[in-house]
């Protein structure tokens, strides 16, 4: 691989499924010989699994591969998996590191480049039009999500507005003073923006903001349809991870708002068991696992990305061929397991915003009581909500039960606010006591 590679097409969003897998085929050949070049771990990987890189002729291979994980990230750091020089490097990310060392990731001109490009794709994708303003609400640093945005909404020709995370306040100012169009950042962060601008007394739903593109955190229908109702925009869903490149590996369609568009002929998807790691059929719930097919700095094989999604390889009304992910809702490694139960944080929430009287916050807590585990969900109520608080809380309590089999021991209907909110950084929803 060098930085002469042939430059991004758009076009090829809509090539044939034939066209796009010879596509991938040949990229695919290509980005294995590299790695197996040029970074120790998949050459040992390789090795020390008997397969011989030239024998991987497309992605009907991609089973004799081994898998890269997490621990691979962190066994390599801080750039053991860099494919590069140091001195090709134009830029450096990271992860938050919140569960250990960060993942740091790397990028040549040619990468930044590619990025650029998925991202602009993306935004197109959401609807966003060259001339039209982008207010990016991602941190910006370490974080790939603020200058991933930033890139590609130049690339696109958007005007962008940079103001990052946080400074609440001053965000809703800059929607109202320089009437947005677009908005980027958490699902959690609209909200949180929406009831900080009613406070404000500003009502959001009179300004010119359309759109609303939202990523980095697990985002249910429910949610998604607080954020449009509370904005009056269009909220579609972006898709990224620093591992892979950062936001833009794939992004929902504002025409059919029904899965994620992943730009194959970039990132080849592959969705498999959990516990098996064995590929499951189309449809099939698993694990996303993802291989980059142009990264230069740090390519990536088969990355295990812990999101739980199904593919969906249908016509898209919107024209574009490239397979669809489902929106995540929940990662293999956040299942809780209460008392012998298994359920996943956006299966609770799906169920808690069915209530128009709860706001769309709440808090999990899960501590050990006498060797037994007990969860605490609470949740708050709208600030115009006047039911009796006492028949909500039996009626929430039998829903749950009824669509999960599953009831809290404790639920509590907070006051308006009570829940702590997140300006920058991903919002947390659970907190288990018991580790």
């Amino acid at each position: 691989m060098s930085q002469s590679r042939t430059p991004i097409e758009s076009s090829h969003e809509s090539l044939s499924r034939d066209e796009l897998r010879a596509l991938q085929d040949k990229r695919l050949r290509e980005t294995v010989a590299y790695a197996y070049e040029n970074v120790e771990l998949y050459r040992t990987a390789f090795d020390e699994a008997g397969v011989d890189p030239a024998a991987i002729d497309g992605v009907d291979d991609l089973p004799m591969i081994p898998m890269t994980t997490k621990a691979d990230f962190r066994t390599a750091y801080p750039d053991g998996l860099f494919a590069v020089d140091e001195s090709d490097l134009q830029r450096i990310h990271a992860s938050s590191g919140t569960t250990g060392k960060p993942k740091i990731v790397g990028y040549t001109d040619t990468d930044i480049e590619i990025w650029s490009e998925v991202v602009a794709r993306s935004l197109r994708a959401a609807g966003v039009q060259p001339g039209e303003t982008l207010q990016n609400g991602y941190g910006y640093g370490l974080f790939t999500g603020g200058l991933g945005l930033h890139y590609g909404a130049e690339k696109l020709g958007a005007t962008v507005i940079p103001i990052g995370g946080g400074q609440t306040q001053r965000q809703v100012e800059l929607l109202q003073d320089l009437e947005s169009d677009a908005l980027s950042c958490t699902p959690s962060y609209s909200l949180y923006l929406a009831e900080t601008a009613r406070e404000m007394g500003v009502d959001v739903r009179d300004l010119p903001l359309e759109t609303v593109i939202f990523g980095a955190e697990p985002c249910t229908d429910p949610m998604r349809e607080e954020i449009e109702e509370r904005l009056d925009v269009t909220g579609v869903d972006i898709y990224g991870l620093s591992e892979i490149i950062g936001p833009g590996v794939s992004m929902e369609c504002h025409e059919a708002q029904d899965g994620l568009h992943i730009w194959e002929d970039h990132f080849y998807p592959e969705v498999v068991d959990p516990k098996t790691g064995d590929p499951l059929e189309e449809g099939e719930e698993g694990e996303l696992v993802l291989t980059t097919l142009t990264k230069e700095a740090l390519p990536v094989l088969r990355y295990r990305t812990g999101d739980l999604t199904t593919l969906n390889y249908d016509t898209c009304d919107c024209g574009r061929t490239m397979v669809r992910m489902d929106n995540v809702t929940g990662r293999a490694d956040d299942l809780l397991i209460v008392r012998g139960i298994n359920l996943y944080p956006s299966e609770v929430e799906a169920v808690v915003l069915e209530f128009e009287e709860i706001a769309p916050f709440y808090r999990i807590d899960i501590d050990r009581e006498n060797n037994l585990d007990r969860m605490t969900l609470t949740v708050e109520r709208e600030p115009e909500a006047t039911t009796d608080l006492d028949d909500l809380h039996d009626r929430i309590l039998r829903r749950l039960s009824n669509v999960l089999s599953f009831t809290p021991d404790r639920l509590t209907i907070a006051d308006p606010g009570s829940i702590e909110r997140t300006e920058t950084g991903k919002v947390k929803r659970v907190y288990d006591h018991r580790r």
